[in-house]
């Protein structure tokens, strides 16, 4: 299989860290497209999301990458049970937990700020490793499943899309992962349907 490591094949459109994460197996509706599909392209997702910062190959990076896909088919399942009010299942949860495990969060840290007691920020993590980049993506998911945004995901709803988001609009009826992707198309059909044009093969106008 061909790598697909350009920035035109990911989207930040999920939201949240770990529906982007999701999102990067696409058209899962139809014929699923797999966008990290060597261990580079999981090196270079993780860059261009800015969870770890650049680093040489390693010889660990094949099993980062079985486990990325893991992670990703786990933490999928379970935001869309968790968005649907069901409990998801229980290996699922200790998959993410145990990802999630492999890069502890930094202790919280006291400090003094105008004559106050408060935290310290903890300094942005960028990690290097595949593997701990990974668990920021399992941590993200482990914020969201107990939250009520999770209620919030929805499923694109253009025809073979399917891509994960949070519906974070007033009305909170988002259709689309995007109106410049979907949501333009969708209106272009109608509008084609309405004049009695057929769109093109290729989907465009």
């Amino acid at each position: 299989m061909a790598s697909m490591s350009s920035d035109d094949a990911w989207l930040r459109c999920g939201g949240r860290l770990c529906l982007d994460f999701a999102n990067t197996l696409r058209n899962r509706a139809r014929v699923p497209r797999e966008t990290l599909a060597v261990p580079q392209d999981l090196r270079r997702w993780l860059e261009w999301a800015g969870v770890t910062g650049t680093a040489r190959p390693s010889a660990r990076d094949a099993d980062a990458l079985d486990l990325a896909r893991k992670l990703r088919d786990a933490l999928d399942r379970a935001v869309l049970a968790a968005a649907d009010g069901a409990l998801p299942a229980p290996t699922d949860l200790a998959f993410i937990n145990s990802t999630a495990a492999a890069l502890p969060l930094p202790a919280p840290q006291l400090t003094v700020k105008n004559g106050k007691l408060s935290h310290a920020i903890a300094p942005a993590l960028s990690p290097a490793d595949l593997t701990a980049g990974l668990a920021l993506v399992a941590q993200d998911a482990v914020a969201l499943l107990p939250s009520p945004e999770v209620r919030r995901v929805r499923v694109c709803g253009a025809d073979g899309c399917a891509l994960r988001f949070v519906d974070r609009s007033p009305a909170h009826n988002r259709r689309w992962c995007s109106m410049e992707r979907c949501g333009n198309r969708a209106k272009a059909r109608r509008h084609l349907a309405r004049t009695g044009r057929s769109p093109r093969p290729d989907g465009g106008g």
